[in-house]
């Protein structure tokens, strides 16, 4: 065999040993979060987690977001529309990775408005205006506020509620719960206790799909 052929055929090998590992690493992975699904149902949805949908739901979508994360933006409408078209079929859990910088912040913030009544208004905006705050190195939190001031909330409560210590506790919770269950990157989706092994919009619908 020739210098060449040796060459690639070892290359071939070790691809093809990397795709195996991963494969099997996932599954793996998954397997261990069906586990933590049936013995700790609250690592997935908290007393204080946002719920949209009804609590009998057939399928239950968990997503680990980040406000500044443009892949969130992209999917929010997609899960959005799912609750639509499967009205009392799915709810969704709305849980936190905040791994930007700052994005800590804007979630304290966000969770805030929750007092007010404003919550999916003002995460709606933040997605909405995303390009004007968010940066991956220095968002603009100044503008934040500016955009939480346009949906009609008021200020001076909002500050007042952004202070409380429970939120800091809350950002520790969501991060640890991130932790366990293996949330690298957002968004991470979990459906009915399953993880998303291959993100993408298809793999998604194939997995609700395959709980309704």
């Amino acid at each position: 065999m020739s210098k060449q052929k040796i060459v690639l055929f070892s290359v071939v090998s070790l691809v093809l040993l990397f795709v195996v590992a991963t494969m099997g690493y996932n599954t793996s992975k998954s397997k261990e979060v069906e586990q933590i699904a049936k013995k700790h149902e609250e690592v997935f949805i908290r007393e204080y987690s946002t719920v949209i949908g009804e609590n009998d739901a057939k399928v239950t979508i968990v997503e680990f977001l980040d406000p500044a994360c443009e892949t969130c933006r992209a999917f929010y409408p997609i899960i959005k529309d799912l609750l639509k078209k499967h009205d009392g079929e799915i709810r969704h859990v709305i849980r936190y990775a905040p791994f930007h910088p700052d994005s800590d912040y804007v979630v304290k913030l966000l969770e805030a408005t929750k007092k007010q009544g404003k919550y999916i208004q003002a995460l709606e905006a933040l997605f909405q205006y995303q390009s004007q705050w968010a940066s991956h190195h220095s968002p603009n939190i100044q503008v934040v506020w500016k955009i939480m001031s346009s949906i009609g909330l008021n200020i001076q409560q909002l500050k007042d509620d952004f202070n409380n210590p429970e939120l800091d506790k809350l950002i520790k919770q969501e991060l640890a719960d991130a932790k366990t269950l293996g949330v690298k990157k957002t968004p991470q989706y979990f459906v009915n206790g399953k993880m998303l092994q291959q993100f993408g919009h298809k793999q998604l619908l194939e997995l609700i799909n395959s709980e309704l």
